[in-house]
């Protein structure tokens, strides 16, 4: 029985056939990149960040990640899945992302989850991530990290063996919380902060592992015409809804980051476009 989650049976009988014809996600993959004018958005950061020390400023990826909670629960098909060919409805928001102890090739990379609930705000939600993320790097342990460092270190036949049984189990829907519960394959939203490291965003393939129906990458932010901007690229399992859906939703979201005073509202706050 899958948690957090309630089986969707009224699909209309083209979405319904989707899981059989293009039974993977990553058949089923739609790429797309809107560029974002940030202009408004980083003055009215720079005025809510003023007197704070660095390590407690709202970023921008705080403030994409904000937007998108606020469009996942106006659209709430972005938080619909396909696993074992059966479509699902969450019954929570869940985002993920990595997080790496220092920005150096070698750094090691920690799975950040983040549990995003109906009366968060820019403010609550950057401090959750900021102290998730502070937590995560200096603990010497990390859940799923943790099982993976196990796991990873078995013979290659043993290793194979035991992932044919998990993936058997995710599509039957009994895998065990503990495989799950720590693994940002399991969430709503994975994002991919490449602003963070000066590059621009790119396509971010689904994986058939897991339940995630949406990528975002994030990318640097670029100057143009005394105007700054920044490029998302979103990748999107067809499967969950169709064209027009997902266009609106893009447009919903490019509207609250060029709106931001949107983002200091309730994430669940009804938004007409």
């Amino acid at each position: 029985m899958r948690k957090n989650c309630v089986r969707v049976k009224n699909v209309d009988s083209v979405h319904g056939i989707m899981p059989f014809l293009m039974k993977k996600r990553t058949e089923a993959e739609v790429y797309y990149v809107e560029r974002i004018d940030v202009t408004n958005l980083l003055k009215y950061l720079d005025k809510i960040n003023e007197g704070k020390e660095k390590h407690e400023k709202i970023t921008l990826f705080h403030a994409v990640i904000t937007a998108t909670a606020k469009t996942v629960y106006n659209r709430p098909l972005l938080n619909r899945f396909i696993s074992g060919q059966r479509y699902y409805d969450r019954t929570n928001m869940l985002f993920g992302f990595v997080a790496k102890n220092k920005l150096e090739d070698n750094a090691e990379e920690r799975l950040i989850i983040l549990d995003v609930k109906n009366n968060m705000n820019l403010k609550t939600l950057s401090e959750k991530v900021l102290s998730i993320v502070s937590k995560t790097r200096n603990d010497n342990s990390n859940g799923m990290n943790d099982i993976l460092g196990v796991v990873t270190k078995f013979p290659r036949w043993l290793l194979n063996l035991v992932m044919s049984l998990v993936r058997w189990l995710d599509y039957h829907g009994i895998l065990p919380s503990f495989l799950s519960d720590g693994d940002i394959n399991f969430t709503t939203v994975m994002f991919s902060n490449l602003g963070s490291v000066k590059a621009n965003c790119c396509y971010h393939h689904l994986n058939n592992y897991g339940n995630n129906s949406i990528i975002a990458t994030v990318g640097v932010i670029q100057e143009e015409d005394n105007k700054k901007y920044v490029d998302i690229g979103f990748t999107l399992d067809e499967r969950i809804a169709d064209g027009i859906y997902f266009a609106k939703s893009i447009k919903m979201l490019k509207y609250i980051l060029e709106n931001p005073k949107l983002l200091d509202e309730d994430v669940d706050k009804k938004i007409e476009l």
